[in-house]
Formats: structure tokens, sequence, C-alpha cells
């Protein structure tokens, strides 16, 4: 460790001897000592891989109808009826313990019957909530009264690929002609041992890396909790899933291509697991959407520590039936704020325009939640806010005039603004509290009392100047410059984006701002965060700035490639370490700063405030999260990271999806029909519109064309038809099969492979 540190914290400037220039390092990055993680198996050792555990099982909490319906087949029923017997056992024990503490002898024997009614009270009062519980209203969807559990499989992660920025940069630097160049030092592997991945896999402790992960994410939330035991580990989860019932254009298939439509043949992917989990995913419209949100926000919930966060993003198509699930996962008194955040400047509608989404933040428990709240630095607007009136120089002072409101007078030179606050709180003092000031006596209004102790305090605002005499009363004069910010609520209007902020990697990215914010919010230095979402990895970006460890998981390889070029050719500020031997989980250095104004610009900022003065006390300091100080000699990179799956599929990270991630080598493409009639075979019913479906039978290979031939049967209905063009496609069918993620194939392999 002692090294580690020196390596990264400690480097002198080199000198040059031919030009005499100063050399700063180029490049550092953060590391996390004190952080460790299991070890994980590499991709190929798989066959070897005897550590396997069953599926979990995970059981939603059960809760009555509205109505009260106790009917036979919810267990609700059966569970109110043990709760009503066991109150009346209760009740029963708790009036004997009554009579027996009056026939009490001895103050000890009274002593322990106390103890054992304060014992029966407290059941008494836990089976009233339980009760209550079971009769609460909830949100119900088709399939949720039938499914009272699901079952995750338990698989491991294989490590793919490990990723330095630094060690690239390092060896290639470093490089002479005539050295072969390591490619393990190139990509900083560590070179663990086959035996050691084997052995070792998930039972001995290695350092910690940021992860990028290929998987369901509910398989892969599963594996960190039972592989890896990571629950009540994470701090902050993030996550932004599809927003409403049009999932198609969610998924992006291709990384130069980001305009995506709903039910394109073009649009759609050619990964054979996201067909085939789209399919599973999404065939119920909005129910089986419930359905996924609330099975990984009971993970999720898992993976919190008791002071973690989680924030989801979405748009009001959803807003309200997310925020039930989460409800009825998190519980209502666990909910923390509705966060509305600006992402657009408006379109023409023929209603109302929508300018931006929201997000749902739920803490782990309430009660523990960490917060570290943000401030926005407050404009000076002259007439509006603190900057209603105006202290001179000579002790006159004055409202600002319409002139100086609209920029036509400046200001005179010293002049302070400020606005007149109240100065009395609620509730009358027990004496009176007469206070003279410039040869007149001001009492209190009547039920109220001086915030300044009294008589003390309020001499010394008088003395401090911060008194100002309105016609009948007195009052407080707050000024603009006391503290020139106020605390960030939840309407965030600076967060647009367009063609004037940054561009757009993915179809769904999120501005940095809104992930940064929830980061700042609820994390601290060398915390852990996960994204069940990744996207274009805008949470592991805004992670890695702001020195937290991250997980981050998607489906599709689109993303998460799109997500690696994004970190590896990254750089971020280098703040100040408080601990360097700790990392950044030693937390940041903060200080004071002003300009030659005198604005404060550092990282802490004094606050004044009525009671400071009354009190002759020091300002409170205040510390702006997101401004620690910055080392401009140092340039960072991301840290090291890998890739990792559920799946040991070979993954061609540099190309998968540049032009075309479905086109295919003449030998590859054979196999790629296998699985693809693997997928249909799994899966072959179809879910149309109207509550029909299409069952495929007879799904075979290709015989001389790349189309493939399947009888269609419409249940619920009248038709039956049997395809015969060389497209394959039904043309009645045609939309709902788009729907399902299924598509057409030709010999032009850029229109995908057919599915029925």
């Amino acid at each position: 460790m002692a090294e580690s540190k020196k390596k990264t914290n400690n480097k002198k400037p080199r000198m040059s001897k031919k030009t005499g220039i100063t050399r700063q390092p180029l490049t550092e990055t953060y590391r996390y000592p004190t952080a460790e993680s299991l070890m994980r198996p590499d991709v190929g050792t798989q066959a070897q891989f005897r550590k396997k555990k069953p599926p979990v099982t995970y059981r939603y909490d059960s809760s009555l109808s509205p109505a009260l319906e106790w009917d036979a087949q919810n267990p609700a029923r059966e569970q109110g009826e043990a709760l009503i017997a066991k109150l009346y056992d209760v009740t029963a024990s708790l009036s004997k313990l009554q009579t027996k503490i009056k026939s009490a002898e001895s103050e000890e024997g009274r002593t322990k019957i106390q103890a054992e009614i304060d014992k029966a009270q407290a059941a008494v009062g836990s089976i009233a909530d339980g009760l209550k519980a079971l009769g609460e209203p909830f949100l119900n969807w088709a399939g949720k009264a039938e499914r009272l559990s699901f079952d995750v499989p338990t698989l491991p992660l294989f490590v793919h690929e490990r990723l330095s920025t630094k060690a690239i940069i390092e060896t290639l630097a470093s490089h002479k002609k005539d050295k072969q160049v390591d490619m393990f030092n190139l990509f900083g592997d560590p070179q663990h041992s086959i035996t050691d991945q084997i052995l070792k896999a998930y039972e001995y402790k290695d350092k910690w890396v940021n992860r990028l992960v290929l998987g369901d994410s509910l398989v892969v939330m599963n594996s960190l909790v039972r592989y890896e035991g990571l629950g009540g580990q994470v701090q902050m989860i993030y996550m932004d899933p599809p927003y409403g019932v049009k999932f198609g254009s969610n998924f992006q298939p291709f990384v130069r291509k980001r305009d995506v439509k709903h039910n394109e043949d073009d649009d759609m992917t050619r990964e054979p697991e996201m067909v085939k989990a789209y399919r599973d995913t999404w065939k119920l419209g909005l129910h089986s959407y419930l359905t996924y949100m609330r099975d990984r926000l009971l993970i999720a919930r898992e993976l919190l520590t008791p002071s973690g966060s989680i924030f989801v993003q979405i748009s009001d198509e959803n807003l309200h039936h997310v925020r039930e699930v989460m409800d009825e996962v998190f519980g209502v008194e666990n909910f923390v704020a509705q966060i509305s955040f600006q992402t657009t400047s408006g379109f023409e509608t023929a209603t109302i325009a929508t300018l931006g989404d929201f997000l749902l933040w739920y803490a782990k428990d309430k009660s523990r939640v960490k917060v570290r709240k943000l401030y926005e630095e407050q404009p000076v607007v002259l007439g509006e806010g603190n900057a209603r009136w105006v202290l001179l120089t000579d002790g006159s002072y004055r409202g600002v005039t319409a002139a100086e409101k609209r920029g036509e007078v400046s200001l005179p030179n010293d002049a302070r603004l400020y606005e007149p606050d109240n100065i009395q709180s609620q509730g009358a003092a027990s004496t009176p509290q007469p206070f003279e000031y410039e040869g007149k006596i001001y009492n209190p209004a009547p039920n109220s009392h001086w915030k300044a102790n009294y008589p003390v305090g309020m001499n010394r605002l008088a003395t401090a100047g911060r008194i100002h005499k309105a016609k009948n009363s007195i009052r407080y004069r707050r000024f603009a410059d006391d503290f020139p910010f106020k605390e960030r609520g939840n309407i965030w209007t600076d967060t647009l984006t367009g063609s004037f902020t940054e561009e757009k990697q993915y179809v769904v990215q999120t501005n940095p701002k809104v992930v940064e914010r929830c980061i700042l919010l609820t994390t601290e230095p060398g915390d852990l965060v996960l994204d069940p979402t990744c996207g274009s990895g805008t949470t592991a970006y805004m992670a890695e700035q702001w020195g937290r460890r991250w997980i981050t998981i998607d489906t599709s390889r689109v993303p998460l490639a799109l997500a690696r070029q994004r970190l590896l050719t990254a750089t971020f500020p280098y703040y100040e370490l408080k601990e360097a031997e700790h990392g950044p989980a030693g937390g940041f250095i903060y200080k004071r700063k002003q300009n030659q104004k005198g604005q404060e610009i550092g990282g802490i900022v004094p606050q004044i405030k009525l009671e400071t003065i009354a009190n002759e006390e020091p300002p409170r300091e205040i510390v702006l999260v997101d401004r620690p100080e910055v080392v401009n000699s140092i340039t960072r990179v991301t840290g090291p990271f890998c890739l990792e799956a559920t799946i040991p599929t070979p993954v061609d990270w540099e190309g998968d999806g540049v032009e075309d991630s479905g086109a295919l080598e003449e030998r590859e493409y054979g196999s790629f029909i296998d699985r693809m009639l693997e997928v249909l075979r799994r899966s072959p019913v179809l879910h149309l519109d109207g509550g029909k479906t299409i069952e495929l039978k007879g799904i075979r290979k290709p015989a001389k064309t790349l189309s493939l031939s399947a009888e269609a049967i419409v249940a619920n209905g009248s038709s039956y038809a049997q395809s015969k063009s060389d497209s394959g496609v039904i043309p009645a069918c045609r939309e709902s099969l788009l729907k399902e993620g299924c598509r057409t194939s030709r010999h032009d392999r850029r229109k995908g492979l057919m599915c029925c």
C-alpha cells in the first residue's frame, strides 16, 4: 500500500536536461486501497468452474385488496385470521397480567410483571400494524396475484477484459523499438494464475476495480448478492428504465446510429439474447413492465446499505404507476422526494408542452439515510430577493429605484444590498421585552418574542447595524452577501439536453448533471454506486469523476461498448485527497477562497445568520461538496475497470455495433441461425393486440435460402395461415411480429433474421 501511495500521490516534477522545462506527471488515477472484492473467474475457465449455486426464490410482501375480499385464493386471508387469533391471545394474557400486578406483594415482582405487560402491549401494536398493512390500497395488474414469488438463476460472473487507461499510456510512453510491449502490462492485467482463478474464485479477496457487466440486471444483481455478498453494501442505485410501453425505441442496436424508432426493421437488435429478453419481458405491455420493475426493485433493496438511496428516472407516462410500485417495495414511509428536471425547452403541442422528466428518490431507511445537501449560487437581482434595499456608507438606506432595477443608473460605491427580514418568533416571552432603538421603544407583537436573546442579543444586532427601522416596527437586515447561495430544491431547470449541450451518444442518454447531483447528494468519496441500466455509461462516468466506486449493468453489448469507449477516453480533474493512503475514501480537501471582488469561490463558505451575530459566534461554515480543491498539474484518467458477463460468450467490444452488429461471416451464419431457432423454440408464442396470440410450430432450418418457414396459428380467432413467400412474413401479422422483437430475413443480412 505504501508503494502505491508513493506512486500515486508523491510524484515530483522532473526537469528536462535539454530544455530546462519542468515536466509534471501527465496522468493519475484514483485507487481504492481500503476496498476489496471477491476474485471472479476469467472467461475460459467456465468448464472447470464447480462453485455453482441453485436459483434463488424471492417472495413478495402479500397484501389484501382495498375491498378486503378474503377469498380462498388469497393467502392474506390466512395471515389476517392468524393475526386476529394472536390478538385475542395477547389481549387475554394482558388482562391476566394487569390483574396479577395488583396482587403482587413485592416491588421486584411488580417490576417483572410490568415488563411482561410492556412486552404484551408492544405485541398488540405490532399486530395492529400488521392488520392495517393487509388492508392498505395497492396497485394491481395482470398476473400479480398469481405470481407471489419469482426465481432467479444464480450465475457466476466471468471476467472478459481488464482495462486501464493509465497502463496503456505508460506502456506506450516507455515503449522502445527494440523491445516487445507486454500485452498484460498494456491492459493492467494482474495475471492471476489459472489455479487461483479456479480455486480462489469467489473465496479470496482481490483489489477493487470498477466493473462493466453484460447480462440481465436481475441475474447480475442476484449474483452480486449471492456469490459476492454485496447485499447491504451499495450506497446509491441510479435506475433509468424504459419510460413507457413503446420499449423498442429504448434499445439502440448500433454505436453510430443514435436515432431509433419503435418497431422499425433497421432499428431492432440482432442479438439473440436481447430478442428473447425483449419478447419475454414485454409480452404483456404495461403489466409486464410493472412486473419487470418490481422484480428489480426488490433485489435492489437487498443491495442497498441501511443509509442508502435509490433514484428511478421516469417520465410522466408511468410516473404514478412506478411510484406506487416503489411504495410497495420500499414502503411509503421511505419516500424522500420527487425531483423534476428539465430536459427540453418545449415543443408546440395542442395542449401544454412537456418540459422534463422526474426522479423518484427512496431510501432504504429514511431515518438513517445519508444526505449531503447541495447548494447553488443565488444571483443578485436588483429589486428582488435579498437585493430590495440599499444601505449607503453614511448609514442611510432606501429601496432600490426603478432606474437602478432597469440598469439605467448604477448603484453608489460601497452600497450594500439587503432585505428586511422578520426579527420575531412565535410564542410570548415570560416577561415583557421592550427594546429601545434610536430613541423609540419597540415591543414584540402579541404572542411573540424577539428572535435574538433579550436584551444582550438585540443590542448586538443594533451595534452591528443589522436593524432596519420601518414605520412602526423594526426588522432584521439580511445582506445579500451573508450567504450568496441557496439550498438546491427538487426542481432543476438547468439540466436541458439539446443542440447547445453535450451531444448524445445514446438514444436515451441522461444529462450528466442529473446523475452527478444524485451522486453528490447521497454518497461520499469511496462509496459504491450501482446502475442496472447502463445506457451510455453516464452513471459510471460521473461516479468515476467524483471518486466513487461503481458497477454498471446492461443486457446489450452496444451500450457497454459505448460506455467502455467513453471511459477509456475520458479525463477528469484531480481532486486533492485528504488522506492519500486511503484513496478517495479518505475524503477530498475543501478550502475557503475569495477572488479579487471578495466573492467566495472555494469549497467552504461562511454563512452569517441572525443568531451568529446576536451570540457573537463565528459564522457557520458550509461545505460545497461540488467544489473540492483541484490539482491543476495532474490530469486524471479513468481508473482500472473490467468487463464481465453472466455468460462466457466471446464479445467483440471494439467492433460491436459500429455499422452492423448483425453482420456475420458466412461460416458464422449457421451458428447464428441455430441460436435464433433455439430462441423461437423456447418461446414460440407471440402476443398480438386484442388479446390474440400466434403460436409458431414446425420451426425448421432454412434449406437453400436464408428464410425460415413456420406455421402460425392465431389463437382466440378464426385465422390460419402458413408462410409461403421468401420474406416469410404473414402480412396481417407483420406489425404484431415486429412488436415482439421479430424481423424479416433476406439475402441482405442487414435486414436481420425473420421469426416466422
